[in-house]
């Protein structure tokens, strides 16, 4: 089973300092997953990101049981075999893609039904079943169907989802205590920006006593100040001693500031997708390589990075590859965008260790900006 050791809480801030234990190693907490969708973060090898310093990612339990199917992986000796990844894998439950099919699917109080943007086949997605896939696909982390919240919604859907939320993680927790006790199954805290639903469902989620907890439905074009807000609320209220996820928040500063919060684990897509289109994350801010001020530029991606991509080659050759439509272009800038998200972590880490978070991210902030 999972299990969170809460090492500290730093002095000025609720930022925490922890470590998640996992059957496949230890995760140090606060820390960033990459997105491995598809049992794999694309252009990136298992190897090159134990180099980067990755400890833990994230795959999709809706794109894996539509391809190449949670019985394959199983037969090929779980998900870490089938991709080769030695470290602790979260699953998410799919419940946001399956959202996001807004004109394929059908939601009901068993589940949702929809259909698969591959071949067009049906399916139904019950709590039951999501967990089920999950435990086939042996991930180290599984997580409840939820549902959603679109931003902007009124309180009523809000209230709507979150109680089908509410219904849909009892039966998830009840069918995991019975089949399957050894997997991890996390809790997803929803209830669109409403201060008073999202404490209403933090509560009931702590009832049913999960492995851990995620706080959904954000990052979905709500304001900065309300979701900063949300989660400041959420996590006063979340037990001390489990874990605490914030899905889909990617952007550094966003990061920063939930980690003062009291968050542990972000994931979020926008480092890789990024880098594929060109544009990396730098201790500077964003820089796109694209841009023809780089055709000359023989500096490196981040003068301050020390990674294989910004030890090796220069900004005009990468926008170079880009140009010519090479793919060494896109993984040398994922690999560096994903460096740059390990080092902030540990740099976060050492902060909160050394109880100077605040001073550190004024220092960071004002370069990033810069």
């Amino acid at each position: 089973m999972v299990k969170f050791e809460l090492i500290k809480i730093e002095k000025h801030t609720g930022a925490r300092l922890g470590i998640l234990h996992t059957p496949h190693g230890d995760v140090e907490t606060p820390n960033f997953m990459p997105v491995g969708t598809q049992a794999t973060v694309k252009t990136i090898s298992p190897r090159e990101l134990e180099e980067i310093g990755v400890q833990i990612i994230v795959s999709n339990t809706y794109h894996l049981h539509l391809r190449p199917g949670e019985d394959l992986i199983k037969e090929a000796g779980g998900l870490h075999k089938f991709m080769s990844w030695s470290g602790s894998i979260l699953t998410d439950s799919g419940g946001f893609q399956v959202y996001s099919l807004a004109d394929l699917r059908a939601l009901k109080d068993e589940g949702v039904e929809f259909r698969s943007h591959i071949d067009g086949s049906k399916v139904f997605f019950t709590p039951e079943k999501v967990v089920d896939i999950q435990v086939t696909l042996g991930s180290d982390i599984a997580m409840i169907l939820d549902w959603p919240t679109p931003y902007p919604a009124t309180k009523k859907e809000a209230l709507d989802h979150m109680k089908l939320t509410t219904k849909w993680a009892e039966r998830a927790k009840e069918y995991r205590d019975r089949v399957a006790p050894e997997q991890a199954l996390f809790g997803i805290v929803q209830g669109g920006t409403y201060i008073d639903l999202r404490k209403e469902n933090a509560r009931e989620m702590m009832e049913m006593d999960f492995d851990g907890y995620a706080i959904g439905g954000l990052a979905l074009g709500e304001p900065k100040i309300e979701r900063d807000k949300i989660v400041e609320v959420v996590t006063a209220i979340l037990p001390e001693e489990k874990v605490r996820y914030l899905m889909g928040v990617g952007y550094p500063e966003d990061i920063i500031s939930s980690v003062i919060n009291g968050v542990d684990l972000f994931d979020c897509v926008l480092p890789t997708r990024n880098a594929r289109t060109g544009t990396v994350f730098t201790s500077r801010g964003k820089l796109t390589i694209r841009n023809a001020e780089y055709r000359a530029d023989f500096k490196p991606l981040d003068r301050e990075c020390d990674c294989y991509t910004c030890r090796n080659f220069t900004r005009a050759y990468i926008r170079h590859l880009f140009n010519a439509g090479e793919i060494l272009g896109p993984r040398l800038t994922t690999y560096h965008s994903l460096y740059f998200f390990m080092k902030l972590m540990r740099e976060i880490r050492e902060a909160i260790k050394g109880d100077y978070l605040l001073d550190w991210k004024e220092e960071f902030l004002k370069k990033y900006r810069s």
